[in-house]
């Protein structure tokens, strides 16, 4: 393949490549991969998410950052990489669901509300005048039964459903650390502290309460909630109490491990 060739399938939007590729679509996941992280986590209480509002000023009103929906009264949604795609596929979500309860009078499931708006993601690869979103979608529900649903849509609309997931910048670093610290039998404030772990962990601090958003949906009474600062501010402060109790114990330990040295010294001499 010389380099015209090459050119002409990085370019086109539904041309699969000789080997395979749709170089669109890829560079739609690479624009996700910039957006800052955003998190799931299912519980069998509900389910949370949590997403990093990246403010990039103290002069930018934090509430005017778009990546946290509400989508109907028992379905939430959140996107990472270009916020205008993921608002697009948020109002795609909110009139299909809507037209659902008009037409049979019952609200949506996640289900289906996931591969609804897939399907439309998926278009966008198949059909040329017109680019794949640049968005990844993180979609929360319950089911009419109580069961707590959590499901990721990427660029490509492939429909995954998870436990716990990350999207978004540093996504293999919070990935590994949700593996490491998910525990199925949590409650929805357990799930809310982990995701909120989740989103600091590429800062390394915990983020300040105007730099993330958190939204849960109860299981028991199928409602989303978005968490106003105050709620966000006590896990927040919550999980500062808890790393500087782990850094005092470490100190401690350390201190005992020093001091025991220090008696083998003298007993020696």
């Amino acid at each position: 393949m010389d380099g015209h060739d090459q050119m002409a399938y990085d370019r086109g939007t539904s041309i699969f490549s000789p080997d395979g590729r749709l170089y669109q679509v890829e560079y739609a996941r690479e624009a996700v991969k910039r957006g800052s992280s955003t998190v799931g986590v299912k519980t069998p209480a509900g389910v949370v998410l949590a997403v990093d509002k990246h403010v990039g000023s103290a002069l930018v009103e934090g509430e005017s950052v778009e990546k946290l929906h509400a989508v109907d009264d028992h379905l939430a949604a959140a996107s990472a990489g270009h916020v205008a795609d993921g608002r697009r596929l948020v109002d795609f979500l909110r009139r299909d669901a809507q037209r659902d309860r008009l037409r049979y009078g019952e609200a949506i499931d996640a289900r289906t509300a996931t591969r609804r708006v897939s399907d439309l993601v998926q278009a966008y690869t198949q059909f040329g005048g017109a680019r794949p979103f640049g968005a990844a979608v993180l979609i929360a529900g319950v089911d009419p039964d109580g069961t707590p649903r959590l499901y990721e849509t990427d660029p490509s609309g492939t429909v995954d459903g998870w436990r716990a997931v990350a999207v978004g910048a540093d996504r293999g670093d919070v990935q590994s650390f949700l593996e490491e610290s998910y525990d199925a039998g949590m409650d929805l404030d357990g799930g809310v502290s982990l995701a909120l772990r989740a989103v600091s962990v590429p800062k390394e601090t915990p983020p300040d309460v105007t730099e993330v958003a958190v939204a849960t949906v109860d299981a028991e009474s199928r409602t989303v909630d978005v968490l106003d600062d105050d709620a966000v501010a006590a896990h927040l402060d919550e999980l500062s109490a808890d790393a500087d109790g782990d850094a005092d114990g470490e100190a401690g330990d350390d201190d005992v491990a020093g001091g025991d040295a220090g008696d083998g010294d003298a007993g020696g001499e």
